[in-house]
């Protein structure tokens, strides 16, 4: 299966990340010279990349947005790992695991935008449901910035059974839900090997999933409005999971 990843930050990433095949680059005609497509095709041309010239008229056709910034790669499909991947990634660096858990997140921006938070803080995956979900496509990879190219994910049958899984092989479960008996995410120690669950954008999370969380996580509301974007919450989570582990040396 091929894709058609588009953008200048996803085009790049891609190309650095090395976990795809790339077939194709794809420079638009009349794009200007910059840094950054000098430094795209340098890469294309490290790896022996073909680099096609479309018209403005044809990249949009060949990409399906207008959103290309005169550039595309054709490539293999997102390389999708399992769970024990991620385990072993964060065995090789010597660190505490991290994983991202998203309960049906349907939005691809709200998807990008998480993904993008957890490869900045160091997470070593993450994990999203198979069906009824968003995955991870071209406009996933630009969403992201490029982020998820340097990430593992990992999709999942049943988000139930893999949180059993984890819990097995050592991995606290965190369900970000602010309902009766939620602790505030500062006053948890989140330290430890964890999974942090972030529910949909309409439901939160799902009760089968909100039953398996060792905790869960709250945060304050003081003003009008009582939630917070999905993205916009998940990544507070993050950062609050890497200050406590800075804390630490």
């Amino acid at each position: 299966m091929r894709e058609t990843l588009f953008g200048r930050q996803a085009v790049r990433e891609s190309l650095r990340a090395g976990r795809r095949q790339p077939f194709r680059l794809l420079v638009a005609e009349g794009a200007l010279t910059s840094p950054i497509i000098d430094e795209i095709v340098a890469l294309a041309g490290s790896c022996k990349v073909p680099v096609t010239r479309l018209s403005r008229r044809e990249m949009e056709s060949f990409t399906g947005t207008e959103a290309h910034q005169g550039l595309a790669l054709e490539t293999s499909g997102y390389p999708y790992v399992s769970i024990y991947d991620m385990l072993d990634l964060a065995q090789e660096r010597g660190e505490t695991p991290l994983l991202l858990l998203l309960d049906l997140i349907q939005d691809i921006h709200n998807l990008g935008s998480l993904i993008r938070t957890a490869e900045a803080v160091g997470a070593h995956g993450v994990i999203i449901q198979g069906r009824r979900a968003a995955g991870v496509t071209p406009a996933t990879v630009n969403t992201s910035s490029g982020a998820v190219e340097h990430m593992y994910v990992a999709q999942v049958t049943n988000l139930s059974q893999t949180i059993d899984d984890l819990k097995t092989l050592g991995v606290w479960i965190a369900g970000l839900e602010d309902v009766y008996g939620a602790k505030a995410y500062t006053e948890v120690d989140l330290t430890a090997p964890l999974g942090l669950v972030v529910g949909s954008e309409a439901d939160g999370l799902r009760r089968l999933v909100r039953e398996r969380c060792d905790w869960l996580l709250a945060l304050p509301m003081r003003g009008q409005i009582n939630s917070l974007n999905a993205a916009v919450a998940g990544s507070i989570a993050l950062y609050e999971v890497l200050r406590q582990r800075s804390l630490q040396g």
